[in-house]
């Protein structure tokens, strides 16, 4: 218990910190954007160059650029 309470007193201004932000932005739409990004690299495994992989990104994110000639 003394260890929980020296901790919690260590880091309070981390904790504090926390609480106040939690009602300001949600990282869940940064999170989801990121797992995206992860899955698609993944899914991209073998892709011969970047442009391939940098395509396959703008897809799934909706955006598919203009040009697909590289």
């Amino acid at each position: 218990m003394k260890k929980v309470a020296r901790m919690s007193r260590n880091h309070r201004h981390l904790l504090l910190n926390w609480f106040w932000a939690e009602k300001r932005f949600s990282s869940g739409i940064v999170e989801g954007f990121n797992n995206k990004v992860k899955l698609t690299t993944r899914k991209a495994y073998g892709f011969r160059t970047y442009h391939g992989v940098e395509i396959a990104l703008y897809q799934r994110a909706g955006r598919s650029p203009t040009y697909l000639a590289g």
